[in-house]
């Protein structure tokens, strides 16, 4: 473990009420002087000017006799001659970055200013949900909009927040209730810029876009205010404010709440790398030299694709992400995070994050997207970090489906061979072919995340290369799978839910979610085709049809018994290495393998059987003994479908999994 240097905690940053006084501190080292403005109203063109003292360590403080709670605040900073590097934005007023919450207009700019609150939650004894071992998960990863945003989800009420965990629907928790999974992962939902500059325009601080006609940021990866929630989902958003009450801060934890009283883990994307670009954010636009990275040459960073990457290296830095992330699991009991483009943290802060939470809270769930800039999940697993497996992923379904399929189209993805494609199986691990992780705990596999192709679609596309970039007459007809793309569907299914490690799915995965471009006045000139970087379209792009789950219940019905059987047996998640026993018969397309339950507590062994071969049945000796089976083509159940021994039947691109007492 690399030994890290903590800042100067001496000071606390943000506004803190107290009983008779306010007092406020703001970190701005190359500022000449900075003035504390109080608005009464979140709208008010005038405030009070509060000059604020300066101290040692390049912190502003101040404290007025006075309980200021219902007000709102900003800091307008003056810097000397030539000192500031974006003039454009000296003269204005920028909310706290260690903001609780935020109202902001709704442009590009954003305007924001800080809610001065107090808030007495009463969370009714429910307590955190930490997984006991991170493979017990099954991670939902989602948009919290998509889940009731369309009208087929049934959901009522008043913002997304409450939407979600509404009764009497079918999306939101009651989907996630009715599927069974035991974990969701929420796009990010700290307050980032939602809206972007108009397209086709350069705006007067030089930003012409000229790549997004929708103008939105839909999915979140723009952060602006790493400790306050997204408004835009609360009850009291409007067209020209968004957070003019505290609204956010209530139904953010009543969702919690809700997802914590049905033995949920909840986890939160959240997004260090860099920060929002175009709002008037006071580390990109105040401090750039302060939380920014610059090269060599003086310019900034932009392994983010945004340019303006952050500087976690820096302690002031550093000590903003882990307060950040405490003030999460403490205030709002969130269960772990997902890190964006982790690798753009710097390795110390890699340590210093998993210290400062795992001394406090040892199974809160840490997760790290293990690229951006350079590829790294091993050495994320060398910290003792899991990390997103892309390893599982390409081997299975392949990294293109044009030029470059995998195992469930009956190919070989372009890095992967026989050896790689069995030790995916075990959990990726470092002393295998191919392999990333020291333990399988280490590996969070999926097949289908937010970025690239829905699994249904890369399937659909790989089947038929010819409607990848041609107009979807009909969407809806389009959804429904036909029996081959069912039957491969299927085998990626089980194929993901045999692997050892941490088990993720992304929304509509399990009922073959399609995501065709859709109708909008904003004149996108792909409407109508498939769509594999959806970030910027709040519409039914992304928004989940549940009467898609109606044309493919089938798939449905086969994810929520997979999930079910995971959830029921250890030994298929957490096994040791050493109890996976892989056969061979020939064909490099036909995987199957025996898993002891030994270790785990687990009263089953089982064998997996998985025919990636398009062309041919394949006729399976079986391991000795009477076997139980829980899956084939057609079905998936935790009872019994059937009772075999001696050999088993796989049809062409499908699999079987049994399991028998150990005695």
């Amino acid at each position: 473990m690399i030994e890290t240097k903590d800042f100067v905690t001496e000071s606390n940053p943000g506004v803190n009420p107290g009983k008779k006084s306010t007092a406020f501190c703001f970190y701005c080292p190359d500022a000449s002087a900075v003035n504390c403005v109080l608005f009464e109203t979140h709208d008010a063109s005038e405030g009070n000017d509060h000059p604020m003292e300066r101290d040692e360590n390049g912190y502003w403080h101040l404290t007025i006799q006075q309980k200021l709670t219902g007000k709102w605040y900003g800091y307008r900073v003056s810097f000397k001659e030539g000192q500031h590097p974006t003039s454009p934005y000296q003269d204005k007023i920028f909310a706290d970055p260690y903001s609780r919450h935020v109202t902001v207009k709704n442009n590009y700019r954003q305007e924001a200013r800080t809610y001065i609150f107090e808030d007495s939650y009463d969370w009714e004894g429910i307590e955190h949900q930490f997984p006991e071992d991170p493979r017990d998960l099954i991670i939902y990863e989602t948009h919290l909009k998509d889940m009731t945003a369309h009208h087929s989800s049934l959901a009522r009420g008043t913002g997304f927040y409450q939407k979600f965990i509404a009764p009497d629907q079918v999306g939101g928790i009651q989907h996630l209730k009715k599927l069974g999974v035991n974990c969701v992962e929420f796009l990010p939902l700290q307050k980032f810029a939602t809206i972007e500059p108009p397209y086709g325009l350069e705006t007067k601080e030089g930003f012409h876009n000229t790549w997004n006609v929708y103008s939105a940021n839909h999915w979140g990866y723009m952060t602006s205010f790493f400790f306050a929630p997204e408004n835009y989902f609360a009850s009291d958003y409007s067209n020209t404010y968004s957070g003019k009450t505290p609204a956010a801060i209530r139904e953010f934890k009543n969702l919690v709440k809700a997802l914590h009283k049905e033995k949920i883990t909840v986890l939160m994307d959240v997004v260090y790398n860099h920060t929002s670009l175009f709002d008037l954010n006071p580390l990109t636009h105040l401090m750039p030299d302060v939380y920014l990275r610059r090269d060599d040459k003086g310019k900034f960073m932009n392994r983010s694709g945004t340019g303006n990457e952050f500087k976690s290296e820096s302690p002031v830095c550093r000590k903003l992400i882990i307060d950040s992330l405490l003030y999460w699991i403490e205030e709002y009991k969130i269960d772990g995070f997902r890190f964006d483009l982790a690798a753009l943290l710097d390795r110390y802060t890699w340590d210093a994050i998993k210290k400062a939470v795992h001394e406090k809270y040892p199974n809160a769930v840490l997760i790290a997207e293990p690229w951006g800039g350079y590829y790294s999940p091993h050495h994320f697993s060398d910290h003792d970090w899991a990390s997103w497996n892309d390893r599982i992923r390409n081997s299975i379904k392949g990294s293109d489906p044009l030029h470059d399929r995998g195992f469930i189209f009956s190919d070989w993805q372009h890095e992967t061979r026989r050896e790689r494609l069995e030790n995916v199986f075990k959990g990726t691990l470092n002393h295998g072919e191919g392999g990333l992780y020291q333990s399988s705990d280490h590996s969070v596999n999926y097949l289908e995340s937010h970025d690239g192709y829905t699994l249904a679609d890369f399937i659909r596309i790989g089947l038929n290369p010819e409607i990848y970039d041609q107009v979807i007459e009909n969407p809806n007809e389009f959804a429904k799978l036909n029996d081959h793309q069912m039957r491969i569907a299927k085998l990626a299914a089980l194929s993901l839910f045999t692997a050892q490690g941490i088990t993720m799915i992304h929304a509509g995965q399990e009922f073959a979610r399609t995501k065709v471009i859709a109708q909008s006045p904003h004149g996108d000139p792909d409407e109508g085709k498939i769509d594999h970087n959806s970030y910027q379209k709040d519409n039914q792009t992304n928004w989940l049809n549940y009467n898609h789950l109606r044309l493919n219940k089938e798939l449905f019905d086969y994810y929520r018994s997979l999930i079910q059987i995971r959830k029921e047996s250890p030994a298929l998640r957490k096994c040791e290495p050493a109890e996976i026993c892989f056969d061979y018969y020939g064909d490099p397309l036909l995987i199957s393998f025996y898993i002891s339950g030994n270790s785990t507590g687990d009263i089953y062994d089982y064998y997996v059987i998985l025919n990636g071969n398009a062309y041919q049945q394949n006729d399976q000796h079986l391991p000795k003994g009477t076997w139980e089976q829980l899956a084939d083509h057609k079905i998936a159940t935790t009872q019994t479908i059937n009772i075999i021994s001696g050999k088993a039947s796989v049809p062409a691109q499908s699999g079987i999994l049994l399991r028998k007492l150990r005695h």
